[in-house]
C-alpha cells in the first residue's frame, strides 16, 4: 500500500516502510518468525513511498503510526534520513544514534511515546564480522571502500570508529557518492567520531569514477556496494572494466534485485582471489533487531537461537517468489 491507503489496523500490526516492499522476502518471513517467536496473529503490512519521496509523504505514515492504536511500529529502509529530517517533531524520543546519524530505520512504542531509533550501526557491525575478522585490516593492512554514503555506509563507519581498538583499523576508509551533500554529511559526523583513521570522500558522479577508486585500492581491501543499485534501482555503481583487490572482499548489501554489482564480482572471483557476500545476513540481523525493539523481546544475535531463525528464515525464502 501507499501512504493513500493507510487504513486504522483492526489488530496489532507490523510495517515495512520501503520502496517495493511487496517483493520483499520478509512478507514470508516474518509469519514464519512471528510463529517461532510466539508473536501471536501479527500481520506486516508493507508501505511504499518513492525514493526521495515528499516530506508530507512522510508524515503522514509517521503520524498514522503514531495515533493508530494497534499499530506497533515497524522497520523503515531507503528512507531512513528522509523520512526523519520530515517528520522528526513527531517522535517523542530518539536514541542516541538516531540524533547523531540524523535517521530512522525502527520506529517503536512504549508507555504511549513514540520512539525512533538507527539500529544500522549495530546490525552492519554484526554482519560483517560473521564474515571479515575482526583482526582482518591488522593482518593485511587493507582498506575499505564504501560505495554509497547514505545511512547504511555511515552506520558501518561509525561502528568501526567507536568500537575498533587502533591495531584493528583499516588502513585507510574511502567513501564515493553520486551527489555531495551525503559526503558533506558524512564528513561532518566523522568530524566528531573519527578516533584517527584516514577516511577520503570523492565526489563520484560516474560509475567510470568509482572504477578508478576500486581500481587503486589495496589488496585484500574490502568494496562494498552501499548506492541501493540493483535493488531499489537496477544497474551497479561499477563498469565492467573495474578491478577488485586481489584477495578483495566484496560485500553487496542487497540480497534482491538483479544484483549486477554482485555478478561482476563472481565473474573476477576466481582470478582475484575474492571472497563474496551478499545482504541476506545483514537482512537477518537487521530484522530481528527491529522485532526485538517493536515487540520488546529478547533476540540473540549469535548461538543456537539466531541460527534458528535463520533457518526458518531460509525456508520461509525458498517458498517465496523469486525477486
Amino acid at each position: 500500500m501507499t501512504a493513500d491507503d493507510l487504513r486504522p489496523a483492526d489488530r496489532p500490526t507490523f510495517y515495512f516502510i520501503g520502496v517495493s516492499t511487496g517483493k520483499s522476502s520478509i512478507m514470508r518471513v516474518f509469519p514464519a518468525w512471528a510463529e517461532h517467536l510466539g508473536l501471536g496473529d501479527v500481520p506486516i503490512v508493507g508501505i511504499d513511498c518513492k525514493v526521495h519521496d515528499d516530506a508530507e509523504v512522510y508524515r503522514r505514515v509517521v503520524s498514522f503510526l503514531k495515533e493508530d492504536a494497534n499499530s506497533l511500529g515497524g522497520l523503515v529502509t531507503t528512507h531512513k534520513i528522509d523520512l526523519l529530517k520530515a517528520a522528526r517533531d513527531l517522535f517523542d524520543e530518539l536514541d542516541e544514534y538516531a540524533e547523531l546519524l540524523g535517521e530512522v530505520s525502527c520506529i517503536s512504542k512504549r508507555g504511549g511515546k513514540l520512539r525512533g531509533h538507527a539500529k544500522d550501526p549495530i546490525t552492519s557491525g554484526l554482519s560483517m564480522e560473521a564474515f571479515v575478522p575482526r583482526d582482518h585490516w591488522r593482518r593485511t593492512g587493507g582498506e575499505i571502500c564504501l560505495l554509497g554514503a547514505g545511512g547504511s555506509s555511515l552506520a558501518l563507519t561509525l561502528h568501526i570508529m567507536q568500537k575498533y581498538q587502533k591495531a584493528d583499523w583499516p588502513s585507510r576508509i574511502v567513501v564515493t557518492n553520486r551527489s555531495t551533500p551525503r559526503l558533506e554529511e558524512m564528513e561532518r559526523i566523522h568530524g566528531k567520531v573519527n578516533p584517527g583513521i584516514p577516511v577520503e570522500y570523492h565526489h563520484c558522479p560516474e560509475p567510470a569514477q568509482n572504477d578508478q577508486v576500486v581500481n587503486g585500492l589495496k589488496p585484500y581491501s574490502l568494496v562494498v556496494n552501499a548506492t541501493g543499485l540493483g535493488k531499489d534501482a537496477p544497474g551497479s555503481p561499477l563498469t565492467d572494466a573495474a578491478r577488485f583487490p586481489e584477495n578483495g572482499l566484496v560485500w553487496e548489501f542487497n540480497y534482491r534485485g538483479d544484483l549486477l554489482f554482485l555478478e561482476q564480482a563472481k565473474a573476477q572471483q576466481k582470478e582475484r582471489s575474492l571472497t563474496i557476500e551478499d545482504g541476506w545476513l545483514y537482512f537477518i540481523h537487521g530484522w530481528t533487531r527491529v522485532i526485538a525493539e517493536v515487540f520488546d523481546i529478547d533476540i540473540p544475535t549469535s548461538g543456537p537461537e539466531f541460527e534458528k531463525l535463520s533457518e526458518v528464515a531460509a525456508r520461509a525464502r525458498r517458498g517465496a517468489a523469486p525477486g
